[in-house]
């Protein structure tokens, strides 16, 4: 909803309501959620994934709450439903907000935080230079450190009869960036005992429960509940509104918002609709589902690139959302091996699935307890609600930027644990071959010698499902293909459908049925590999003719594979000659749609090939 007349921008990475509003970039009105919040307590902590709106979210209370920013509500909130209902604490308070992502390790942890602190303090009485004596400003800046700043300053603002509003963003960042780079014990050090962020919490906690305090309302948002748990035993200040029903949509984007955000700049949302659930949306964050809820970046993100190009971004994946592996490495290794956690998030991956309670709080040190791993990988978006199995909740992969994520943490934690190091280039090239050429021999064929190469990814590599999802991994190192495995479409379907991503490869041509069979070593004969290959080309033939194998099928020549393993080692592949469904001929070439489609388009017939 824009201020003036000039033409409209997108609020792409804007997390500054004031700068927002004066810049006439569209805003997403949440403000309806103001009166829910205000009555869901007065110190209130909010768990949500990185780049979904939390700083705006903090940055728009700001200049409501603020008995100096709401001077300028008229402007600010004009056009808002909050507008039109104002609640009797609008410009109540004075607001203090601090950044935590701000704080620099490389700084010297505890300095780096006391200059934010005074920052944000001297920003904070400049503006209220009316309501906080001149004298009593500079007392509350000349203390020694941030805590005896603040105290002082709680205890100025009893004695003036004022309330303070403050808010924390990020809390939790530069405490987790320490536990990812030092280890558990610099960690520990920082928040456990003496610590000066204990400490910091410590205060919060006594003036939230002074008797006529200055502190009266109190807004913390992260990523995770570890810090709070380990600095406060759990965030018992307060209200957990994480998981409260009332929040699903406080930040992210629902699709009557995604509509009415697409037609402000002319764009038809019907039409983008379902690459955007594909690969944006079905957050849910709390288990009864009443809404799915779009990361709000990364559709921003998209309607940036097609505003600006009238076309969607070339690469679906905004480098902005992903979590960098370094965050993860220490929750799955120990002293660089592979540890649980690792299995863990391997079966996640597989399956897709994990039926798992989501814990409110839970201390660093349990965290190779299953429950508080799973429940890390919920609050930071790579798991979410997606209803019940036997009356526990049931927990999905939200989507498949979500999912090429995961597939990445799986060959990073391979290649840094050095399981496996296999020669990355190589595999993406053939990968191309495979989408383009039809050559698909080389891919498998290099990948499993150098399986054979190096010994120690062998242990990992022992039953069906871990070698499919090993190879998901793999093929999902290039984006050529939408991959689905049985347990994506409910079973009753091939072990992989590669379909060409035809919304960013128009030229492609080939799609691959895989259908995995795998013996251990122990029972390898000839005539167990006879039924095990009859068997996966009976499954074939029968699945070319799948309505959901035909639909996205295209023009695409369509390639039924087989690949049998004995323990880790590829021991046959075939493709399979299969009959035709409904007029198409799977293993004849097709006819192009365009010419950059024809050129170097070479088939390949059918065969097999078999080690001994």
């Amino acid at each position: 909803m824009p201020l003036s007349e000039s033409p409209l921008r997108i609020p792409y990475g804007v997390a500054d309501f004031y700068k927002l509003r004066r810049g006439n970039e569209y805003y997403v009105d949440k403000t309806a959620y103001l009166p829910l919040l205000e009555s869901a307590g007065r110190f209130l902590f909010l768990i949500r994934p990185r780049r979904f709106g939390k700083s705006l979210l903090q940055s728009m209370m700001e200049c409501y709450y603020d008995s100096e920013w709401v001077k300028q509500s008229d402007e600010l909130f004009a056009h808002t439903w909050i507008a039109e209902h104002p609640t009797p604490e609008k410009g109540r308070y004075l607001a203090l907000r601090f950044d935590f992502s701000m704080v620099n390790l490389l700084d010297g942890l505890a300095d780096s935080f006391d200059d934010h602190v005074r920052i944000r303090l001297n920003g904070f009485l400049q503006r209220h230079v009316e309501r906080i004596p001149a004298d009593q400003a500079t007392a509350i800046l000349g203390e020694a450190n941030s805590y005896q700043r603040l105290q002082r300053l709680f205890a100025v603002l009893a004695e003036q009869g004022l309330s303070l509003y403050l808010f924390i963003d990020e809390y939790d960042n530069f405490a987790n960036n320490l536990l990812v780079s030092q280890g558990q014990e610099a960690y520990r050090e920082l928040t456990h005992g003496g610590g000066f962020f204990k400490s910091f919490f410590a205060l919060l906690k006594g003036a939230a429960g002074n008797t006529h305090g200055g502190l009266a309302r109190l807004f913390i948002t992260g990523v995770s509940p570890l810090t709070m748990d380990d600095v406060t035993s759990g965030f018992n200040i307060g209200t957990n509104i994480s998981l409260d029903p009332d929040f699903n949509g406080l930040l992210g984007f629902n699709h009557a918002e995604m509509e009415t955000l697409f037609q402000a700049f002319n764009q038809d949302f019907a039409v983008h609709r379902a690459i955007i659930d594909d690969w944006y949306n079905h957050y849910h964050f709390h288990k009864a589902r009443t809404e799915p809820i779009v990361n709000s970046d990364m559709a921003l993100y998209y309607l940036k690139a097609l505003h600006r190009h009238q076309a969607p971004p070339e690469e679906l994946i905004d480098h902005n959302v992903r979590i960098d592996y370094g965050k993860l490495r220490h929750l799955m290794q120990i002293d660089r091996r592979l540890n649980g956690n690792f299995s863990r998030l391997r079966n996640i991956i597989e399956t897709g699935e994990q039926v798992s309670t989501v814990q409110i709080s839970f201390p660093v040190e349990g965290l190779l307890r299953l429950e508080n791993f799973i429940s890390l990988l919920y609050y930071v978006g790579l798991l979410t609600f997606a209803g019940e199995r036997e009356g526990r909740p049931l927990l999905k992969i939200p989507n498949r930027t979500v999912q090429q994520l995961m597939y990445g943490y799986l060959r990073e934690a391979y290649q840094d644990a050095e399981v496996f190091k296999p020669n990355v280039w190589m595999l993406a090239d053939q990968l191309n071959h495979m989408a383009y050429r039809g050559e698909w021999e080389a891919f498998f064929d290099s990948l499993s010698a150098q399986i054979g190469e190096q010994a120690s990814v062998r242990d990992y590599l022992q039953g069906e499902k871990m070698i499919q999802g090993f190879l998901l991994a793999w093929l999902n190192l290039s984006p050529y293909f939408t991959v689905w495995s049985e347990q994506e479409q409910g079973g009753g379907f091939v072990d992989l459908y590669l379909a060409p991503f035809y919304f960013r490869y128009p030229d492609m041509r080939h799609a691959y049925l895989i259908e995995l069979k795998y013996m251990n070593r122990s029972e390898d004969t000839p005539a167990r590999r006879r039924k095990l290959l009859t068997e996966a080309r009976q499954q074939l033939r029968r699945y070319t003719g799948d309505a959901r194998v035909q639909q996205a099928l295209g023009e695409a020549r369509l390639h039924a594979l087989v690949l049998l393993y004995s323990g880790w080692e590829l021991v046959r592949r075939e493709a399979v000659a299969v009959e035709a469904a409904e007029g198409v001929t799977p293993n004849a070439p097709k006819k192009p749609r365009n010419r950059q489609g024809a050129k170097g388009a070479r088939e390949q017939q059918p065969g097999h090939h078999e080690k001994n």
